[in-house]
């Protein structure tokens, strides 16, 4: 058995296929590198977010008073909430609901707050697809003008514990 000293290639120059691959590559990554902020900046799937520290008595409290001053009644012991067009919404997810029920006219446009009482939660509106983390501790502010009628399902997409499967909500927008 004869020991052969490896060749050593890795100071040698490039072959005209290898830089040809080396500069496609580099090309591809400055671009990604570019259009990746750009694509966040002004690509319009972007949710239009602010974001402030609380906490959950904080939250709770506003929540309360804005359930207080608009309910206009009850399903299966939610409050159902019909806030002014322009205004501040305010929905609170806990273990394992989301509250209130809100009642928004279509075309108008609201801010709409979200915080967690307890856990991580996702808000998910079905069918329309849209998802936003809700952390506790933080208050999203989320700038919503609904388009089109009809009654959206509010899903947690977050695992947040036993009762996850259970935690829904609604927000139904009239003409």
């Amino acid at each position: 058995m004869s020991v052969v000293s490896p060749e050593r290639v890795w100071w040698k120059p490039l072959s005209r296929q290898e830089r040809l691959w080396v500069g496609i590559s580099l090309a591809w990554c400055v671009l990604l590198f570019v259009s990746l902020p750009l694509w966040h900046l002004i690509a319009p799937q972007n949710t239009p977010s602010e974001t402030y520290r609380t906490t959950a008595a904080q939250y709770a409290e506003l929540a309360n008073r804005f359930i207080k001053q608009y309910q206009t009644g009850t399903d299966k012991d939610i409050p159902i909430v019909r806030p002014p067009v322009g205004s501040d919404v305010y929905l609170v997810a806990r273990a394992w609901q989301w509250s209130p029920i809100l009642e928004l006219k279509k075309g108008q446009t609201y801010r709409l707050h979200l915080s967690s009482m307890d856990y991580s939660h996702g808000f998910s509106v079905q069918p329309i697809n849209m998802n936003f983390q809700v952390v506790p501790g933080y208050d999203y502010v989320l700038t919503i003008t609904p388009n089109q009628a009809g009654v959206y399902n509010v899903l947690c997409n977050e695992y947040c514990g036993i009762g996850h499967h259970l935690m829904s909500g609604k927000i139904v927008v009239k003409e």
